[in-house]
């Protein structure tokens, strides 16, 4: 049962109005409207979260939040980084005494190791902690939150210190159709790869644009993630997004030609081959068709060309190109110069 002061409060549409919060003032969608049928499935899908210890990303109003409380939690973190929406969190939090801690602050900077309690933690092995992320995500930052959080998963670190902590969060449907395609799926992408390879990924429900304040011009799909005990590549984080990215760089084209740019222009072609055949892939394949196996392989072999030339890992290929592009205008500068002396 909700706490029992809690009715009273009013709607999440009422309570942004106070805090100038109109669609032509709202730089973003990062939170719901009048919507408490899907505050309530996305709360449904984060799982059982009685007596769990919460972290709601960008809270906004205030509609997630009283489906969380709902659900009985033990406590509840709200990080919100737009000011207009503190005073109505905070009506919030007085209606549910001792159970809501609001912070004020950015979640891309955010230390979420010490979001919660030690006693909390669980061994990487064990069930998932009773620890839950959920969060209804401005279009700005959900990828490169995502891209963050994956990393921590790689890394064990930040939330996922005390174990695997699973996460529910909003995304564009087109981001979300990203992170759960399939080889050979047109969405198929570098988000797929890095998702999959750490974590299950379920694409939950789509919810309409009609539902959210602005509404958005895209529908927004909800996604859960677990991540994995042992995850499907098992080579550091920058060394398989570096590898993922590379392949993706150009996504019409056989992925040879983005396995290409891992190495510098002095024997690129030698070493493509050498990858592409260690790793076994057909080189005539396009990236979105390649499996996880295949992309395990081409990461495994990238790391033993890099065990053996270390110069290898730190290579860039932009860089490289930023390099002859500066030459080749030095050398038609000097040209230049040199034809109005004479």
């Amino acid at each position: 049962m909700p706490p029992r002061d809690m009715e009273p409060i009013t709607a999440p549409s009422s309570r942004m109005r106070p805090y100038g919060d109109t669609p032509r003032q709202r730089k973003d969608t990062s939170f719901s409207g009048s919507a408490p049928t899907a505050h309530n499935k996305i709360v449904k899908h984060a799982g059982n979260l009685k007596n769990a210890h919460v972290c709601e990303v960008g809270p906004g109003p205030g509609g997630i939040t009283r489906s969380i409380l709902s659900a009985g939690v033990e406590q509840l973190l709200l990080i919100e980084k737009d000011a207009r929406f503190i005073p109505g969190l905070q009506l919030l939090s007085e209606a549910a005494p001792g159970k809501v801690h609001i912070v004020h602050g950015d979640i891309l900077t955010y230390k979420m190791e010490k979001a919660f309690p030690k006693h909390l933690k669980k061994s990487w092995e064990d069930e998932p902690p009773g620890i839950h992320i959920i969060g209804n995500l401005p279009f700005s930052v959900s990828t490169p939150l995502i891209i963050k959080w994956l990393e921590n998963v790689s890394k064990k670190d930040g939330p996922f210190i005390y174990g695997r902590t699973q996460m529910t969060l909003t995304f564009q449907k087109e981001v979300a159709e990203r992170l759960t395609a399939n080889p050979g799926g047109k969405q198929r992408s570098r988000l797929s790869i890095m998702s999959q390879h750490l974590c299950t990924v379920e694409n939950c429900f789509v919810i309409p644009g009609e539902a959210f304040v602005p509404k958005p011009e895209v529908d927004v799909a909800v996604v859960h993630f677990t991540p994995l005990v042992q995850p499907k590549i098992e080579q550091p984080f920058e060394l398989v997004e570096k590898v993922v990215r590379s392949v993706f760089q150009f996504r019409r084209k056989y992925c040879f030609r983005g396995l290409e740019t891992l190495f510098p222009e002095s024997g690129r072609l030698k070493r493509t081959e050498q990858l592409m055949m260690t790793a076994n892939v057909d080189p005539t394949l396009r990236p979105f068709q390649l499996s996880m196996s295949q992309f395990r392989n081409l990461c495994n072999t990238y790391r033993k060309m890099c065990d053996e030339d270390p110069s290898l890992f730190v290579y860039n290929y932009r860089e490289e190109l930023k390099e002859k592009k500066t030459r080749r205008l030095l050398k038609s500068t000097e040209e230049t110069e040199k034809e109005n002396e004479l």
